[in-house]
Formats: structure tokens, sequence, C-alpha cells
């Protein structure tokens, strides 16, 4: 093995945690639940999932009972490409909200328009809704632009797996940013390995390890520990 080369106090940071859920003011006769979309309307990844529930005080599953188009005098801030909607839904399930809710929720939600600038088919469909209350009883406000998801059974599944892990005991450090690194060169062109060691909101170790082999693609793992070994595993995509 070559010597280790030491790379100290990178600046960038490793992961990133946050829904962009930029809320504008409603108008006087507009209720204000708004979040104004992200570009964007691709399927959401683990890590997009646990950013909306681990940020939601409340998750329901309901199903769309009416919508209604505001016109464009009512509504702010909506991206091109978009329009504005007054939801109304019955909610069959609560998965997570410690203060209850209503059997009948209303928000605003900024919908994506097809290229012929149709709206889809959202009435009577069943969605998981990342909310918290809003000012009056029974109105909930999305926590982000991408925080109402089809309720497919595997989602919801997704959903109670992901709120559960966060309140288990051995739920892992929040991570704060990067901290030192290094890289072992191989004994042959293009094999190494690469150690990343990342800052925690309480200091418990996390690491990430890159191991590359010539001919084969990289592998990288999660340690959540002192000692890295084959054990370790990438997280979920």
């Amino acid at each position: 093995m070559k010597p280790a080369t030491l790379i100290r106090s990178l600046l960038s940071p490793c992961l990133i945690l946050a829904a962009n859920s930029a809320i504008f003011p409603a108008s006087a006769q507009q209720r204000p639940v708004i979040a104004q979309p992200a570009g964007g309307a691709g399927g959401l990844t683990y890590a997009d999932i646990v950013d909306l529930a681990d940020a939601a005080p409340m998750v329901a599953v309901v199903r769309i009972r009416n919508i209604i188009a505001l016109k464009p005098d009512q509504a702010t801030g909506v991206a091109p490409g978009h329009k504005r909607l007054f939801v109304e839904a019955d909610v069959t399930s609560l998965i997570r909200g410690e203060a209850g809710i209503s059997p009948l929720v209303t928000y605003l939600y900024d919908v994506r328009l097809d290229a012929r600038g149709k709206m889809p088919k959202l009435k009577k469909a069943h969605v998981i809704l990342f909310a918290r209350p809003a000012a009056r009883p029974g109105e909930v406000q999305l926590i982000a632009p991408d925080a109402q998801i089809p309720a497919t059974p595997v989602q919801i599944d997704r959903v109670k797996s992901v709120l559960s892990a966060l309140v288990a005991p051995n739920t892992p450090p929040r991570i704060l940013g990067l901290g030192d690194a290094f890289h072992v060169a191989g004994t042959i062109a293009g094999e190494g390995e690469t150690q990343i060691f990342l800052r925690t909101e309480n200091g418990d170790p996390v690491s990430l390890s890159v191991l590359r082999r010539p001919g084969q693609p990289p592998r990288w793992a999660v340690a959540l520990g002192e000692i890295v070994d084959e054990a370790a595993r990438a997280p979920e995509p």
C-alpha cells in the first residue's frame, strides 16, 4: 500500500436535508396554505421521504373530494406551468399527528400541468400529505412543494417504516457536515479506498467508504461505528 493522503477541512457540505418549501402569503380572500412547487416532478427518493417525514408534524392519507382551480388574481407566486388548487379531502387515516386531525381537511396545492396545459385527474385520488396545522380548524399547510404524494400501498408502507425508524432508539445521528477524509491507493492502477468522516449532532461516528477496483463499479457504504468492515452497506436509494 502507498502512504495514505490525509485531506482535512473539506468545505462542501455532504448531505443537505432541507425541503425547500417557500411559502407565499395568500390574498385576503384566499386560504393561507400555500406551497410553491419545485421545478421537477420526478419520483421521490428514500432520502426525500425521510426529509418530509422528519419535518412534518402531521402525516395523513386522504381521499380528494373536491378541487377548485383558483384564478390568477387569487394566487400569487405560482410557477410557470402550474395551477394553484384549493383542495378539499376526506382523511382516511392519520399516520402521524399528536394533536389529531379533522376528518375533512382543506389546503392549497400547486399542480404541474401537462404539455397541453391540462391538470392531472386528482378528484377521488388517494394521496399522502406531509403537513402542519394552519390557522383555522380543518385547514392544513403542506410543508414542501412535493409534500403530496400518491398513496400507493408501497408508498404508505415506506412512509410508516421511515416514521418508525425516526423514533427508534438506534436511529442514526443527524449529519452536520464533513469532517476529515483520506484516500489509500491500492497496489495496482485504479485500485483504492476513500474514507470520509462526517460530523454528527451528538458526536457519534459516521463515515462513508468508497472502494474502487479495476473493471468494477465503485462500491460505497455507510458505517455507523468506529470500525468500517465488509458488513457496511449503502443506504436505501
